[in-house]
């Protein structure tokens, strides 16, 4: 069974921002827009999620301007989502705090003999970092009835062991409102002391339990009215947490099999109606979600090439107009975009990559619409000459047809790595289609059915919007994507077959007729040649590239250190090299396509975690623990150039060794250096760790391998949510078309599925049931009510 929470995030703008410097951001605005979602994946265990607002600077640190905090309750307490304006709060000391501490606390004493209550103060991880040198000087401060006590100082960490124990004489007469308080400071010899962190105990509670040890999170203290309060302006943010709970495989055979004899007509007991009420009940609000859990769920069996071609009679048969095909947020519409983001990325890098990053190098200004064309962005055409309008419409037409010419040559070369299952959904498409506008008129249709999903919903989204499907790594710049959008206009255009059209709406186009019009006949041909790439004997086919979903590979250049048993150099160790995530190793050597590498077997990593930035002065340092097969334990350590090129590796990293068996369960966030270790300055290098290990922290990517389990639990989550809406829309459906004496048989058929499937609901619900209960008398624990 696992057990996480998943959060989906997006960002999408602020306004009325505080003016930090005389331009407010790359941005240069003070109502940014970002539009940038994540979706990340937790531990059941988190409390807080916290966004914090920064004005970049490139020659000093970058300003705070403020945050967003939102608690685990809040997201709970809404699960449709939180969706709406927050503001900006100020930066509070005392509110910044993290990390666990370590104690044990008992009461002493029984009989005539006067009680004592004894706090053993052991250790603290993960503490917040007040001091410039990336660490923190912690000191423990115990108080109870007005008396208090102080640890000693432990310097330069933020993985401090103390193993201390205080001692109070226990005043029965505060039973009832007695408070052992242990908070957690940072010393400082010149300023005041930062607040860390602290921990407040019911003594009465206490008394009950006699002696509990374990971790306690530390809490903020009190929170500050604050002079700026309304003033940093907001943040617009649409956020939804997902709690997960996946149970053994064998409970999502019943409904896996179920689903796959909805669309295998090859099956026993084949019904297709499941899919339709699935469709005809679904909310416009979560048909995303359910398409996405869908085809991966059928592309796991197997099977998504079929399901679709359910999606694609049932759309057909509600369709009338040929011009509003698949135009719709249907299930078919949003099934077909799931499938192509998921089969087809990789697909979809090779065919955009050279163009996109040629835009992108270039940054040239492109502008048709006379109304927006700025002289001044132009540029002079010579020494002393200043270009006229017409001559940057000029010049810019003939860039976009340069730009043009080369997509649509990689279009057609594409045809032969086009991943075979894509090729032959859109063959069952074209055919479908085909066969439902046979007459001439409608000759344009099948192919317009191919690109309204090519071009419109894939080819078109990613030239506009490159970082959002992973072709590159951050926004264009304004010229950048006036360009992106001129050139996904184009292509929307020869997409949508139609030429006059376009031109009638934007004159301004007409200067790329002729090049549409070129477009159009080579994306017929293009479409004829995929259409018919899915003979089996076609043995090119059979030997060229294989682009598959969920393969589970990232690389790139980064900076490597390799040591055994954490012994550190005293210089720079970090060297260069291209790293190579595969499915079964992690392979790094000097070059791209060097014939000689090293490499780590993944079932051999233990760990994936950060380091801290105080050990080699960088933030983004990770380290790969692996063992070897004599028993010695090595560490790669990995430098990678961004926050965001560290946490995707992380993950990636993360998910490949995911159902490793001997994993550790702490590590040590420093280094072995100088005899002792960094972080804790434990001096064996022995020492198990100082920090709880992070396995379960990952970011959701489009690459990620198929969990058919946590697919199936999905779906079950969403059928549960629409029975009674099936149950109704089948008998309205029943009594609409009317039961005739013939169709009994095949009627009965029906309502015992519908049954079968609400038998099989219940059977996890049940389950699910079961296990909540299970975990509940495992973790009722005195220990975690004491804490106030």
């Amino acid at each position: 069974m696992a057990k996480r929470s998943t959060l989906f995030i997006k960002i999408v703008e602020g306004k009325n921002l505080p003016i930090k410097d005389m331009t407010a951001t790359i941005w240069k605005t003070l109502s940014p827009f970002w539009g940038e979602e994540y979706t990340v994946h937790l531990p059941p265990y988190f409390r807080t999620v916290s966004f914090y607002v920064l004005d970049e600077d490139s020659l000093s640190r970058d300003d705070v301007i403020g945050k967003v905090s939102i608690t685990k309750e809040v997201l709970t307490a809404k699960p449709q989502g939180v969706d709406g304006w927050m503001s900006l709060t100020e930066i509070d000391p005392d509110e910044e705090v993290q990390g666990e501490i370590h104690l044990q606390i008992s009461v002493l004493g029984d009989g005539d003999i006067p009680r004592k209550l004894c706090c053993q103060v052991l250790e603290a991880r993960d503490l917040a970092k007040k001091d410039r040198n990336g660490a923190s000087d912690p000191f423990v401060r115990v108080r109870y009835n007005g008396k208090t006590y102080e640890s000693t100082v432990v310097k330069k960490s933020c993985y401090p062991r103390w193993n201390e124990s205080f001692e109070f004489e226990l005043d029965e007469t505060l039973a009832d409102t007695g408070l052992l308080s242990v908070e957690v400071w940072d010393w400082d010899l010149v300023s005041r002391n930062d607040f860390l962190g602290k921990v407040l105990f019911n003594i009465n509670k206490l008394q009950s339990a006699q002696q509990e040890e374990g971790w306690f999170r530390l809490g903020p203290d009190k929170s500050k009215h604050s002079e700026y309060e309304g003033t940093l302006g907001s943040l617009r943010l649409q956020l939804r947490l997902r709690d997960e709970v996946v149970l053994p495989s064998s409970h999502y055979k019943p409904v896996t099999e179920l689903l796959s004899q909805s669309v295998g007509s090859q099956l026993n007991g084949n019904w297709p109606d499941f899919i339709m009420l699935i469709d005809e009940t679904t909310t416009a609000e979560s048909r995303q979600e359910v398409a996405n859990n869908l085809v991966k769920l059928f592309l796991g069996q197997g099977l998504v090439k079929e399901f679709l071609d359910v999606l694609f009679k049932l759309e057909l048969e509600k369709t009338t107009e040929p011009n509003t095909l698949f135009r719709s947020n249907s299930l078919a519409s949003k099934s077909m975009e799931s499938f192509l983001k998921v089969a087809g990325m990789q697909y979809l890098h090779r065919l955009l990559g050279p163009i996109i990053n040629r835009i992108f190098e270039e940054k040239k200004y492109v502008e048709l619409d006379p109304s927006k064309v700025e002289l001044k962005e132009a540029g002079c055409a010579g020494l002393h000459r200043q270009q006229t309008e017409s001559d940057i419409i000029q010049q810019s037409s003939s860039l976009l047809q340069s730009y043009l010419s080369e997509l649509l040559t990689s279009i057609l070369q594409s045809a032969s790595y086009c991943p075979l299952l894509i090729c032959q959904v859109f063959h069952q498409l074209y055919l479908r289609v085909q066969e439902c506008f046979p007459d001439p008129e409608y000759r344009k249709v099948k192919f317009i059915a191919v690109t309204s999903f090519l071009c419109l919903r894939f080819i078109s989204p990613a030239i506009m919007s490159p970082k959002l499907f992973h072709l590159r790594e951050k926004h264009a710049d304004a010229r950048t994507s006036r360009t992106l959008l001129l050139l996904a206009k184009a292509v929307q255009t020869i997409g949508n077959m139609d030429t006059l059209a376009c031109c009638s709406k934007e004159p301004w186009m007409v200067c790329l007729q002729s090049a549409i019009q070129q477009g159009i006949t080579q994306l017929k041909d293009f479409i004829t040649k995929l259409v018919n790439c899915h003979e089996p004997e076609d043995l090119e086919l059979q030997t060229r590239m294989s682009l598959q979903c969920g393969t589970m590979e990232k690389e790139g250049f980064l900076f490597l250190h390799r040591t055994k048993d954490k012994c550190m150099p005293m210089t720079s160790p970090f060297k260069k090299y291209y790293v190579t995530l595969s499915k079964d190793t992690l392979s790094y050597s000097r070059t791209q396509h060097s014939k000689k590498s090293l490499f780590i077997s993944l079932p051999k990593i233990r760990a994936v975690e950060k380091v801290e930035e105080k050990c080699f002065g960088s933030a983004n340092v990770m380290q790969i623990i692996s063992s070897e097969d004599s028993g010695q334990q090595e560490t790669l350590y990995l430098d990678c150039k961004s926050v965001n090129e560290l946490n995707h590796w992380l993950s990636a990293l993360r998910k490949a060794c995911s159902h490793n068996t001997n994993t550790m369960s702490c590590y040590h966030p420093g280094i072995y250096k100088a005899d002792r270790w960094s972080c804790c300055h434990q001096k064996e290098k022995s020492d198990p760790g100082c920090d709880k290990t992070r396995h379960g922290v990952t970011l959701q990517e489009w690459y990620d391998p198929l969990d058919p389990d946590l697919e199936a639990q999905l779906i079950y989550q969403h059928l549960c949510s629409v029975q009674h809406a099936m149950r109704d829309k089948y008998y309205k459906l029943r009594e609409q078309q009317g039961v005739q004496e013939a169709d009994s048989v095949r009627d009965q058929k029906k309502v015992d599925g519908l049954s079968k499937l609400f038998s099989i609901l219940q059977d996890l619900h049940d389950a699910h049931a079961a296990v909540e209960e299970e975990e509940r008398s495992k973790n009722k624990n005195l220990f975690l009510e004491l804490q106030t």
